[in-house]
């Protein structure tokens, strides 16, 4: 018995708790009391301050943040680069936290234990009056669980200076630039790309030290430390942005925004993406050497990160990423919607030089577009041509009256039918609204074609004396569904057409050329044979001109499906 009492008395010191996580004992080296080892691997977290540098007696706001896998403590301090006594206060603003007394000094660490996970923390810190250090590093320890924890997870280094330091709640740096043309350029071009740094750019192989057209964004990090020198630029008369992403679709991305603001300034800011919403704007944290420039409505930034990047499943710098360019209008300094976006065709390690191409079309967009140019540049072509230049060659002859018509319907019938599954095809892929010219003009062409049918079907019969109302419409509707669906092209091959000459759009011009063009002569050769000739001479002149339109649409058909295919 007395065994035992020897062997209790001996342990209890070990098994003291710290449920409200005042962990004092714990304020040197910062690992909990479990008697087990720390992990190893890289830690699911980040520790991230809003700033790169500090003077005298600044607060900064500093954010223990996780991954997809929430913690149930953690323990916060800030010490001089290579230092190991805790420096300064924290206040605690988000969160549930203890203030720790550490080597004397008040409230210069928290830390928190609590059976509920937490997925982050915000603490502010105040600079001390006195110092004898250059710089310092927020470090953190994170457990999991009683045998998963991570110590030592530190934010990049905060400078001291002697100069005002960027205001805590500030999420952008201001940059001064002027949008006059006299204004100088940032010096951004592609030497260098694929052996020092790591290169993206629309069209592919563009240089923007030379074509004013060309998006680009390159990044170069350090052989020194984790940091990340970035430049991007491009056309825009709004903004520009950078992302790197989990996947290829917009939401839960790591930002970075070059645009205007409210009063036409350009400015950087640091933002992260919720679904397909406006991201929501961040604290730049640790970023540096910002430039920027703004001339002939291209906007150039140029800037070293220090961050973390932050998005699911991947908080570290080494990992890769889906690359992202987008540009759009502002509004009284907030983004709009993207008129375009450019994406990496797969995960890319940034640490590693290199070209990158732009994503290859995901093959439902790919089959939007074959339906739609199917649907408006080929069957429904040819079904509007019978039913205006080939009804006049059916008078007098029941049977020739019967086919026009028939032929007719049969092609409307598979316009409107191909229509409808490549709306619905885009909208399920994007599910949502993309924004723009091309799904507004979709959507008006695609109620229009719908009811088209509808209405036909409802007609009054030849003879009726209102039956001119329905010739009338139904020919004017039919035009205009035929001008938005062309307008809808065009502007749905401009998103995809990765091309620097732009050669679908080329294609596409021309193949609108070439039906203008058989329009008119079929109209021409319509009116002339009305007194010139007989019905059966004029029917086959009529179907020979048909067959040539028939055999031009199928080359400009089959050479923008080749190039869809190939996008």
């Amino acid at each position: 018995m007395d065994r035992y009492i020897l062997i209790i008395a001996c342990v209890l010191r070990v098994v003291r708790c710290y449920s409200s996580g005042e962990v004092t004992e714990a304020c040197d080296d910062m690992a909990p009391q479990h008697f087990v080892t720390a992990q190893q691997s890289p830690a699911p977290f980040s520790v991230t301050a809003d700033r790169s540098s500090f003077k005298e007696g600044d607060e900064i706001t500093v954010w223990l943040l996780a991954d997809s896998t929430p913690f149930i403590g953690f323990m916060l301090q800030a010490r001089a680069v290579n230092g190991s006594s805790p420096l300064g206060v924290f206040t605690v603003t988000g969160g549930e936290a203890q203030l720790l007394t550490c080597n004397g000094q008040p409230k210069s660490a928290v830390s928190h234990t609590s059976a509920s996970p937490k997925l982050s923390i915000q603490g502010t810190w105040r600079a001390p009056t006195s110092y004898g250090f250059n710089s310092i590093q927020f470090s953190a320890s994170f457990v999991i669980d009683f045998s998963t924890f991570w110590v030592g997870v530190t934010s990049y280094p905060v400078t001291f200076s002697g100069t005002a330091a960027t205001p805590a709640n500030s999420t952008s740096i201001p940059i001064t630039t002027t949008t006059t043309a006299s204004s100088t350029a940032l010096s951004i071009s592609s030497a260098g790309c694929g052996s020092s740094k790591v290169c993206f750019r629309q069209p592919l192989n563009c240089d923007p030290g030379v074509s004013p057209d060309c998006y680009f964004l390159s990044a170069m990090t350090s052989t020194r430390d984790t940091a990340v020198h970035l430049e991007m630029t491009g056309p825009s008369d709004g903004y520009i942005a950078i992302g790197f992403s989990d996947d290829q679709m917009m939401g839960n991305d790591d930002i970075f925004i070059c645009g205007r603001d409210s009063n036409g300034i350009i400015q950087l800011q640091h933002a992260y993406s919720t679904g397909r919403r406006r991201p929501d704007i961040v604290p730049l944290g640790n970023v540096s050497d910002v430039k920027s420039s703004m001339k002939d409505d291209i906007i150039s930034c140029s800037f070293t990160t220090r961050n973390p990047i932050s998005i699911p499943r991947s908080v570290r710098s080494s990992s890769p990423y889906y690359l992202m360019f987008a540009h759009g209008p502002t509004s009284n300094g907030e983004i709009g919607h993207h008129t375009s976006t450019f994406l990496s065709d797969t995960k890319m390690d940034i640490s590693r030089p290199q070209g990158i191409t732009n994503a290859i079309q995901p093959p439902i967009i790919k089959a939007h577009g074959a339906l739609m140019l199917i649907a408006w540049m080929t069957t429904g072509s040819l079904g509007m041509i019978t039913a205006r230049y080939l009804k006049g060659a059916a008078n007098g002859k029941e049977c020739w009256h019967d086919v026009w018509f028939l032929v007719h319907v049969f092609l409307m019938t598979l316009t409107v039918a191909a229509t409808i599954i490549a709306f619905i095809l885009s909208f399920s892929h994007v599910r949502g609204w993309s924004g723009g010219a091309h799904p507004v003009l979709g959507c008006v062409m695609m109620i229009l074609a719908f009811f088209q049918p509808i209405v036909a079907m409802f007609r009054c019969g030849p003879h009726h004396r209102w039956r001119f109302l329905f010739n009338w419409s139904h020919a004017v509707n039919a035009v205009a569904i035929k001008v938005l669906a062309v307008a809808a092209i065009f502007t749905g091959l401009s998103l995809i057409d990765s091309s620097e000459d732009k050669w679908l759009l080329k294609v596409m011009g021309g193949f609108v050329g070439w039906e203008a063009t058989l329009y008119i002569l079929l109209d021409v050769h319509m009116r002339c044979s009305d007194n010139e000739e007989g019905a059966s001479e004029s029917a086959c002149k009529a179907l020979l001109l048909l067959v040539l339109f028939f055999l031009g649409n199928m080359a400009f058909l089959v050479a923008l499906l080749v190039g869809i295919a190939m996008s």
